[in-house]
């Protein structure tokens, strides 16, 4: 994806609430899909325009607004117009590179979670996680996420809402916010197994032979788990407020069920440290197998220099060109210095082997 050239630096010297995008620069254009259900009814609507547009009436129906595409400051500013939204939270919505956080606007509740997925890679040796900032804003009977890319892991909980099937519309707002923020937390399971399996492939080439390919795909693995890292630490914090707030967003008969989130997310940060803790090993174990095997080609190398020193010395001793040697008018001379010199040589070879030196 190609990067902004601009980023927050854009926004410096800005009144607040003026709004820039920040982040990945898309060209798709923006999507809106509407789906308004209750007990009773559900019905779908695309939004072609921001001129169909109307502002929200309430009713005893719940209204779910979602918008695929942040990049577009105009279509932004007509939604915050139409439904009350304040410019400090549609800024947040397009600064793309938000923390996980909670924030309340009056009669809005801000949320923001990041959303995980893996890049496609031609090697399939290892992963690329990149996260997608997913902003909520969850008022009375009505709730807008808005996503940066057009896609996400929203599917079961619209064909709950189409079949009516679960709580999802017995309830209302708050509950359908928990119920997408359950989906995306199931999907860091997803993303952490595929990264588990890969990341015991890693480990089996780190304990054998490895190469720098090896110490390329712990890197990028490690790069990868600090992604998710990112993306689900704070997201306990939000999860907590929201269980411990006293938002009247938020029904009492919801937190029951943003308890087990809660319980999801922890889960994965334990998860993510132990994969850590596991990536932190295995550039250890590179190190010291690379070190090992540095140490036995050195072991063989002074090995065999150490043979040789002797060796040398004698083929120095009778290189010398002195006149007046006795041993250089030895009829056997020459064949006594190679049976002296093989001798040395088998029986230092002898003792290193004794020794265990190689």
């Amino acid at each position: 994806m190609e990067k902004l050239a601009t980023g927050l630096s854009r926004k410096s010297g800005l009144v607040p609430g003026t709004l820039v995008h920040v982040g990945d620069l898309d060209q798709h254009p923006v999507r809106i899909s509407v789906i308004e259900y209750d007990a009773d009814r559900v019905q779908e609507r695309l939004v072609t325009s921001t001129e169909d547009c109307v502002p929200h009436e309430g009713g005893k129906g719940v209204t779910w607004v979602n918008v695929e595409g942040v990049h577009d400051v105009q279509i932004i500013e007509r939604i915050g117009e139409c439904f009350g939204l304040h410019p400090l939270l549609l800024e947040d919505v397009m600064n793309t590179e938000q923390r996980p956080k909670i924030e309340e606007y009056g009669d809005y509740l801000y949320i923001v979670v990041r959303m995980l997925y893996e890049k496609s890679r031609e090697d399939d040796d290892t992963m690329d996680i990149d996260s997608e900032q997913v902003s909520f804003v969850v008022g009375p009977n009505i709730l807008f996420s808005f996503l940066e890319d057009p896609g996400d892991v929203f599917d079961p909980v619209r064909k709950r809402i189409r079949e009516n099937r679960g709580r999802v519309r017995k309830h209302g707002a708050d509950y359908l916010a928990y119920a997408l923020m359950d989906v995306i937390v199931d999907n860091y399971f997803t993303v952490l197994e595929r990264f588990g399996d890969l990341a015991e492939d890693l480990e089996q080439d780190a304990m054998g032979s490895p190469t720098s390919d090896t110490l390329q795909d712990i890197q990028l693995m490690k790069r990868a788990m600090i992604q998710v890292r990112r993306a689900v630490w704070p997201l306990r914090d939000v999860v907590n407020v929201m269980i411990r707030g006293d938002s009247r967003l938020i029904k009492r008969t919801t937190v029951v069920f943003l308890r087990d989130v809660y319980d999801h997310v922890i889960r994965v940060v334990d998860i993510v440290e132990t994969y850590r803790e596991m990536l932190g090993g295995l550039m250890e174990i590179y190190l010291s197998n690379v070190s090992n095997r540095m140490n036995e080609v050195m072991k063989v190398l002074t090995v065999i220099a150490t043979i040789f020193i002797p060796l040398t010395f004698v083929a120095g001793v009778y290189g010398m060109n002195f006149d007046h040697m006795p041993e250089l008018h030895w009829e056997h001379g020459y064949w006594y210095v190679w049976a002296i010199m093989l001798s040395v040589g088998l029986v230092m070879l002898l003792y290193f082997r004794k020794k265990k030196w190689f």
